[in-house]
């Protein structure tokens, strides 16, 4: 787990053309998507397309990665983040346990001090349509960010805990990164992709934060 500094990020929605500044307290984020090996070890369940002790888990839905996260806690003694007795999962946000983070944290854990659409030349970051060789690899072959987080930027795409546009939207949570099958232009640290809780496939993981 990286230690990330507080600070203030300034999210935008393209469809919308709206933008806004949120203020980001410190936290702690792994420096890892989930690989295939930890998620088989704390759930004991292999979902992934592809079989790869080293590559992100992926055909996980946003509700298995917030299964996962209140898991890993119990394991580790720490209290769950999230309430999943309702139909809607609660966050406890005094719990010390492991949980998503939200999508402020993530673009703001993504930039890491840096101020364009990357926090470094594409191919150098990132594995995506044009290196990937349609296939998605091993977590950390790509250089990480200045605060030491790898595959921010491609590889597979990371729930985050917000919902997306709840009004339009409803439930649907949003994703961000991008992933190996995606264009270049996918891949930057403003974009914003978002999908039901329930949906599952081979370029969608996710990171645990604290």
């Amino acid at each position: 787990m990286v230690a990330v500094p507080p600070g203030a990020v300034t999210l935008s929605d393209r469809r919308t053309q709206r933008s806004w500044t949120v203020e980001v307290a410190p936290f702690r984020l792994a420096a890892f998507p989930v690989t295939q090996a930890w998620y088989a070890e704390v759930t004991g369940e292999r979902p992934s397309a592809t079989a790869g002790e080293l590559l992100p888990v992926e055909g996980v839905s946003w509700q298995d990665a917030v299964r996962f996260c209140n898991t890993l806690s119990r394991r580790e003694g720490l209290a769950p983040a999230y309430s999943l007795a309702g139909e809607e999962p609660e966050w406890d946000r005094a719990a010390d346990g492991y949980r998503l983070p939200t999508e402020a944290e993530w673009e703001y854990a993504c930039r890491a001090g840096s101020t364009g659409p990357r926090y470094g030349p594409l191919d150098e970051i990132a594995w995506y349509r044009g290196n990937s060789a349609e296939r998605i690899h091993d977590v950390g072959g790509k250089r990480p960010n200045a605060w030491g987080l790898h595959d921010m930027l491609g590889n597979a795409w990371d729930w985050c805990w917000d919902r997306y546009d709840p009004e339009v939207y409803g439930t649907y949570r949003v994703l961000r990164g991008g992933g190996w099958s995606d264009e270049h232009w996918s891949c930057r640290a403003s974009v914003r992709r978002r999908s039901h809780p329930t949906f599952r496939i081979d370029d969608v993981g996710f990171r645990v934060a604290r």
